[in-house]
């Protein structure tokens, strides 16, 4: 972990690691066997694990209990089957959103028996337990995200986000060569970008794939790449 003027920096190979014969997880905060008393979580934001599936593989059928679990989807596509009924194939550009709330039990697959999924898993505490468990699902295409911010969830849903029952805004963007996106934070606001892909030049420092950052005062954020990133831009309170 390094910091700058302007924000700690969590580096991608500090993040803990799982592999099994079916199974590549990179875990930026404490999970499973992984534990850093320095990557707990920042704020509501609990888990971020970068995980690629084998073909045909995934997890069975689980249990949740109040916590805001949201995927999002890079390469490939991801089935997911839950108690509430609830069956959905999560493809590239998709954001879902489930709700264990009073709990709930569920199963994600690879969609694919010939090509691997590669996506983000991303639990947050949720604003109050006990909540009823729920499920939504939105696309976002690259075109929304090119060159920009683009909302993809957030508590009130506004502009066609997603639903978290947390004081969360969570922005997604795609960069080429040349782009550049800004972010103003606000008072009593923090943020956490994590790069979801490629490289990214936030502020003047440069982020690879994996890198997450902690801003915990309000800066103006400036992200420029010389070839392509996906990064995710947490607003949190």
């Amino acid at each position: 972990m390094s910091e700058t003027a302007v924000n700690i920096i969590h580096p991608s190979d500090l993040r803990g690691h799982t592999q099994i014969d079916w199974l590549d997880s990179y875990h930026t905060f404490s999970f499973s066997n992984f534990y850093d008393p320095s990557r707990m979580g920042f704020r509501s934001l609990r888990v971020i694990n970068d995980d690629r599936i084998a073909p045909g593989a995934g997890f069975g059928t689980h249990g949740h209990r109040d916590m805001e679990i949201l995927t999002y989807v890079l390469e490939g596509e991801l089935a997911h089957k839950d108690s509430l009924g609830t069956g959905s194939v999560i493809r590239a550009g998709d954001v879902q959103i489930m709700s264990a709330g009073t709990g709930i039990q569920h199963s994600e697959f690879n969609n694919s028996d010939t090509n691997p999924v590669h996506l983000l898993q991303i639990w947050m505490l949720p604003s109050r337990q006990n909540i009823p468990p729920r499920y939504d699902q939105r696309n976002f295409t690259a075109a929304d995200k090119q060159g920009k911010l683009r909302l993809v969830a957030a508590k009130d849903g506004r502009d066609g986000a997603v639903v978290i029952h947390q004081d969360i805004d969570l922005y997604a963007a795609v960069l080429s060569a040349g782009d550049m996106v800004t972010f103003e934070m606000q008072p009593q606001r923090c943020v956490w970008l994590q790069v979801a892909s490629g490289s990214a030049n936030l502020n003047g420092e440069e982020l690879q794939a994996g890198d997450g950052v902690q801003i915990n005062s309000p800066e103006l954020l400036e992200l420029t790449t010389d070839k392509t990133a996906e990064v995710l831009l947490f607003d949190l309170a």
